[in-house]
């Protein structure tokens, strides 16, 4: 079948169909490997030992949802190795296939109590998996939606799907917030937990039904049509030719990450410890997310117009300054709902950092360097953060907020360095 050409005044339907159902798509797989961390202190209870102590439990806990980010790079370079060879769009389905049978085989593990350390071993094991499996969705979802539109709105066509993963995220808050107002304690402990992640394989049925019907981009018929695809080892090509975009792609990555893990995936167990109520910070949390969903459309839309380095530049300064506000206010007894929604809206970043790192790599090694750069800093700096946050907080009670801190400098610098470096490109163009 033949697939409309994008144009330069704007989406097409068919490309309007391609961003939604990609989007939804990635939402349901997102979802299946985010779930675990809004059911963290239940599960650091019922895979490890009782005597454990609490801050223990919770930063081994942590560890095992890190192992997922570690596993990333080696599922995310064999998929997007296929990906530029075989096809985009079957990597994007057998990824679907790997995240949903160990999201549900999770929901019906045996705990600690029942099996003893077998447990927190065989969670282990298929949160490994889980991580193979959104190291290929991630990357390989922003080529995908990239390759179906006009470079002069790619912005908004990453930025749209990163709504899609935010919707994961808020997906999952929703549903932990059902979860915690349907069962009581002892109901949540005993059977409750499961219902999340049994409910997540159906999910990941969903979605793979919905991406049957997506096409094949353009970009990759074309190279096909033509014989040009890659002459070696993708990997080989991105390591020898294009070192300083996979250095430029895991420096924002970087970005992206304490954007989304510290303020949407960490906050609603750190701002218990602070000691507000669960159903508050989860409430607070959805409202965050519906913000960062919102700004990635609006971030990629102004981005498309002005600059993406311009606009990143804006946003990182934004989440510097909001998450700063937002997260004292909480440490001083005033957590606000409103400043963790604002602080949430700074997440629109992510609109950005995958369109211009993406665009350091020619189409057919963009899949494998996207994936490369991506997942090696992911697993780096996603991996660790929850951990070390963890741990710095029992002596710098402060540290999320100096790291978010510290990050929106780097993103400040990135942006501004973006938009000069394109900036000179075009002048010479």
């Amino acid at each position: 079948m033949t697939q409309p050409t994008p144009t330069a005044s704007g989406l097409s339907q068919h490309q309007r169909k391609t961003l939604f159902l990609s989007s939804l798509g990635g939402a349901l797989e997102f979802y299946d490997f985010v779930v675990f961390v809004f059911f963290a202190t239940t599960m650091g209870a019922l895979f490890f030992p009782a005597d454990m102590p609490a801050w223990l439990r919770q930063a081994q806990t942590f560890g095992i949802f890190a192992a997922g980010y570690l596993a990333r790079p080696l599922g995310g370079v064999l998929m997007a190795h296929f990906g530029d060879l075989a096809g985009r769009k079957r990597m994007f389905m057998f990824s679907i296939l790997l995240m949903a049978v160990p999201t549900l085989l999770i929901g019906l593990l045996p705990t600690y109590a029942q099996i003893g350390i077998a447990a927190p071993i065989l969670l282990l094991v298929l949160r490994i998996l889980q991580g193979a499996a959104i190291g290929g969705e991630a990357p390989g979802a922003w080529v995908f939606v990239s390759e179906h539109v006009a470079p002069h709105h790619r912005n908004l066509a990453c930025g749209s799907l990163s709504l899609g993963l935010l919707g994961g995220i808020l997906l999952g808050s929703l549903v932990a917030q059902a979860v915690n107002a349907v069962f009581d304690e002892t109901q949540l402990m005993a059977w409750g937990w499961r219902l999340p992640f049994l409910l997540g394989g159906v999910f990941g049925l969903l979605a793979m039904v919905l991406r049957r019907q997506l096409h094949e981009t353009p970009v990759f018929t074309e190279l096909r049509a033509r014989q040009a695809l890659a002459a070696e080892l993708p990997l080989k090509t991105i390591l020898r030719d294009h070192r300083g975009a996979v250095l430029r792609g895991m420096l924002l990555t970087w970005l992206l990450t304490a954007a989304v893990v510290v303020t949407i995936l960490m906050m609603p167990t750190i701002l218990q410890g602070m000691g507000i109520a669960r159903h508050t910070a989860l409430a607070g949390n959805t409202l965050a997310v519906l913000a960062a969903m919102a700004a990635n459309l609006i971030a990629g839309a102004l981005a498309d117009r002005f600059g993406a380095g311009r606009v990143l530049a804006l946003w990182s300064g934004l989440l510097g300054l909001t998450f700063w506000v937002f997260f004292h206010a909480a440490q001083a007894g005033a957590y606000s709902h409103a400043l963790y929604a604002l602080a949430g809206s700074a997440v629109g970043l992510t609109a950005m950092v995958p369109a211009i790192a993406l665009s350091g790599f020619p189409a057919q090694v963009r899949f494998s360097g996207l994936s490369f750069s991506y997942n090696l800093a992911y697993a780096i700096a996603g991996g660790l953060t929850p951990v070390l946050l963890s741990l710095a907080m029992k002596g710098t009670p402060n540290a999320p907020a100096l790291y978010i801190a510290g990050m929106a400098v780097l993103g400040v610098a990135l942006g501004l360095w973006v938009q000069t470096t394109q900036g000179r490109a075009a002048k010479t163009t």
